[in-house]
């Protein structure tokens, strides 16, 4: 009781409690009329009590106050005491069925290492009588077999029969032992957690698991959780083909969906599934899924002509009734996303399981508790808009993303006719609708159409939520004031904002207004206002400015995420539910680190050290084991910039969007060399072992050598004097490449047109062969001018293509070759290459 009252105390700022009386008029308690009030309730919380009233009479504080108003204070201590006995009874529910689930996975886990031990202990019996060859046979061959076996999919029985296969198969990942669950790195169990994760440690694909309690009922969840678009972001699109019931109550659906590629580097996924919904005989609600066999299977090969389709293995959803109210749900997703058809760089994205829980099951239970949340009140949000109306707003935000990134053709887009240098894609779409399927009426039917201009590129050491707050906090940094004030003004019906658009600076003031956030706060929603003027005296006065609606996710560097973004779209001040929208923005995904690897982080540590005294960047003061967390990291960063245009102004768009992405390019990795941990750092070390000479001295042997062997000059002779060899060396139009003399050389150094033209860093050059620079073709007209190297010390190359770490071909007109010779001119130290006026193809 002491312990209640101290609480009610601090709960009042001024030690004194307002009621409200029917009068209108407020009655303010002392500190000590309260402790008595409750006092006198807690012996007699009953109205009608005869001791509450004679405890009343004899406590004198109490003399001064009137009846009706004791009696006032005795109901809303009543009501409040009734409402947080509800509160409490809730939680305990919760509590009990958190309780139950722990209990549930503890059971599971005994279960599990039970099974190890016996399968461990069967493994040693038989690794003393059955011989290797044919224990590795015996593997092989459960390797093999058929999952399940094979059945009619043209007849319902076949379908039904499948159906109840994948039921049993789903189950037992869902609650049982038949996948090797693991704990999720970074996602502990605990009061605050969103439910518990775990991933598979070794199966067949990429597998994850999520089981958490939420406030809604299964019904409710099963048809939130099928409507995949609706919170997926990855979903294009899902199409129920066929539906027919089963015979006991279930249904069977034929399921064909789509989801988005997150980068432009590989193509997009699709899936042609049976989709099983039934009720358990204990009442649980079950939705399961798995792929159908053959490739050609579902809808129209041209339909599905820019995807690969994957499959889907035994997954779904488990929901179980609570007492009280509220469900316990279960999700499994497990995938094969076919990683082969994806360039090496990016084949963490597709073989990870921790990627495949981030981006699916992770995302999937806290879209249902958001949604249960906005359902019960506990979310507010500000400038009156209603949850769902946000989150519509951050679901087009991320879908117009995703679609300029994939640019499909069945949506109108078409790549353009570059001039010959392909680091930016521009793509053009001109039947995009601007309009908000709720009122098409609001669609600019003036405008040409949509130009996007968007690239990928790789980043090192720098990591992706550090990155893309800084872009968020500092757009003055990389972003052009102006052609954010062309596209706001291009989405106004009636304005021609280009070329024709009044010049305007922008002041440097960036205002972020929040609008909403999820309730782990991994991703906000906000709008931007960036402050400009106008040059023109007349206008000096006018406001010039512009209005982004603008999502963030993945800041967090403590939070585990899929990926970091920043997406935004002009809209106007005012702007309506149904605004139309046009985002931009960029995407960091963050791939798996080799770190673990003592060799990797060495060859990484003397990469860095070649170019250690490039004074690329400032250097930062963070201790070695700030450093260390962030060496080794390397993360794909995808650009999209979508721009109005005039039919008549096509071209025009098209060159200012190239060139404003290039130049938003350099921004980024100026941005990401000054902010990275590591970055090139004198500190790091000047050179890359004992035997090995300083960057400076390199350069010098470079430029010596191409001088003695080709009789010209690499670089212009007023560059060649002192420490501005390097950094001249380093800022050479050509392409310049250096590799190692071993059986397999591996390229040791790249000036910055090289490291662009294989789309690598300085980090990971050191993991390219010289032989992957040159596709077959290219490799065999090497065979007589590499021997013409190695015997007159140089070569000269004629015009050909070669291939960056990233796939793309990349033409040169001529390339050249020579012996890099140390300071005695007699020992070969490594050959360096030339590639002059090189160009991606």
């Amino acid at each position: 009781m002491a312990m209640a009252l101290a609480q009610h105390r601090e709960s009042s700022s001024d030690s004194s409690i307002n009621k409200h009386l029917d009068g209108g008029k407020y009655v303010r308690y002392t500190a000590e009329q309260v402790e008595a009030l409750e006092r006198v309730y807690a012996e007699c919380p009953k109205p009608s009590s005869l001791r509450r009233q004679q405890l009343i009479r004899e406590c004198p504080i109490l003399s001064n106050i009137e009846p009706k108003q004791i009696k006032v204070w005795f109901q809303n201590r009543r009501e409040k005491q009734k409402k947080e006995s509800s509160r409490l009874q809730t939680v305990n529910r919760k509590l009990t069925a958190m309780n139950k689930l722990l209990m549930e996975e503890n059971d599971r886990l005994q279960k599990q290492v039970s099974q190890m031990v016996c399968e461990n202990g069967y493994m040693k019996q038989q690794l003393h009588t059955v011989n290797t060859s044919a224990a590795d046979a015996n593997c092989d061959s459960l390797g093999t077999t058929p999952q399940h076996s094979l059945r009619d999919t043209n007849s319902p029985a076949g379908l039904l029969s499948i159906a109840e296969e994948t039921l049993a198969e789903f189950l037992s990942k869902a609650t049982g032992t038949a996948v090797d669950w693991v704990q999720m790195p970074g996602m502990k169990p605990g009061p605050d957690s969103v439910g518990i994760f775990t991933i598979s440690q070794s199966c067949s694909g990429v597998a994850a698991r999520a089981c958490g309690l939420v406030s809604l009922e299964p019904v409710k969840i099963a048809e939130i959780l099928k409507d995949r678009p609706s919170w997926s972001r990855d979903c294009r699109n899902l199409e129920v083909f066929t539906m027919f019931p089963a015979g006991n109550g279930g249904t069977i659906e034929l399921v064909y969906a789509q989801t988005f590629a997150p980068t432009t580097l590989a193509p997009a996924r699709d899936f042609w599934t049976l989709r099983y919904t039934t009720t358990l005989e204990n009442g649980s609600l079950v939705v399961c899924e798995r792929s159908l066999s053959g490739s050609g299977a579902g809808p129209s090969a041209a339909a599905a002509a820019q995807f690969v389709r994957a499959e889907v293995l035994p997954s779904g959803y488990l929901i179980r009734p609570c007492e009280g109210g509220g469900s316990i749900i279960h999700i499994v997703d497990h995938l094969n996303l076919e990683a082969w058809s994806v360039p090496e760089v990016l084949r963490p994205l597709y073989e990870s399981s921790k990627v495949i829980a981030q981006k699916m099951t992770i995302a999937a239970l806290r879209y249902i508790r958001q949604i249960a949340q906005e359902t019960s009140g506990e979310v507010v949000y500000s400038l009156g808009r209603q949850p769902a109306v946000l989150r519509t707003f951050s679901q087009r935000l991320s879908r117009g993303f995703n679609d300029a990134i994939n640019g499909f053709n069945d949506d109108g887009w078409s790549i353009m006719n570059c001039d010959g240098t392909e680091d930016v894609i521009i793509a053009v779409n001109s039947i995009k609708s601007f309009s908000s399927t709720s009122n098409p009426a609001n669609a600019l039917s003036f405008l040409g159409g949509v130009l996007c201009a968007k690239a990928s590129m790789l980043l090192q050491n720098i990591a992706a939520a550090v990155l893309v707050r800084f872009l968020r906090e500092h757009r003055s940094e990389w972003a052009d004031f102006n052609v954010d004030a062309y596209c706001a003004a291009s989405l106004k019906a009636g304005t021609n904002a280009y070329p024709g658009m009044r010049p305007t600076r922008f002041t440097g003031s960036q205002i972020i207004m929040p609008l909403g956030h999820t309730i782990e706060h991994e991703e906000l929603l906000e709008v931007i206002r960036l402050e400009g003027h106008s040059f023109v005296q007349e206008d000096a006065f006018v406001s010039r400015d512009i209005h982004l609606l603008q999502i963030c996710s993945g800041i967090d560097e403590n939070a585990v995420g899929a990926c970091s973004e920043l997406v935004f779209a002009p809209i106007d001040e005012m702007f309506p539910d149904d605004a139309p929208l046009l985002p931009s923005g960029f995407r960091v995904i963050p791939l798996d680190s080799k770190s673990s690897d003592t060799q990797d982080s060495l060859t990484t540590n003397r990469t860095l050290d070649l170019t250690s005294s490039l004074e690329v960047g400032p250097a930062t003061n963070h201790a070695a084991g700030d450093t260390s967390s962030c060496r080794n990291t390397r993360s794909v960063l995808t650009i999209a910039f979508q721009f109005p245009f005039e039919s008549n102004l096509r071209d025009n768009v098209a060159t200012m969007a190239r060139q404003y992405v290039r130049s938003v390019i350099s921004s980024v990795q100026r941005v990401a060399m000054a902010i990275s941990p590591s970055g090139l750092n004198p500190a790091v070390g000047s050179k890359l072992s004992p035997g090995s000479p300083e960057a400076l001295t390199l350069a010098h042997w470079i430029c010596r050598s191409y001088s003695y062997h080709l009789g010209a000059e690499l670089l212009r002779s007023e560059s060649l004097g002192g420490d501005s060899i390097l950094k001249n060396l380093w800022q050479h139009q050509d392409a310049i490449l250096c590799c190692s003399l071993k059986s397999q050389p591996v390229f040791i150094f790249a000036n910055q047109a090289g490291l662009d033209m294989l789309e690598t860093t300085l980090v990971a050059l050191q993991d390219i062969t010289l032989d992957k620079l040159f596709d077959e073709s290219g490799r065999k007209a090497l065979c007589p001018d590499f021997g013409k190297l190695m015997q007159q010390g140089y070569a000269c190359l004629p015009a050909g293509i070669c291939m960056s770490t990233m796939g793309r071909h990349v033409s040169y007109e001529q390339a050249f070759a020579w012996k890099v010779l140390e300071a005695d001119e007699s020992t070969v130290h490594c050959l360096a290459f030339s590639f002059v006026n090189w160009s991606f193809v």
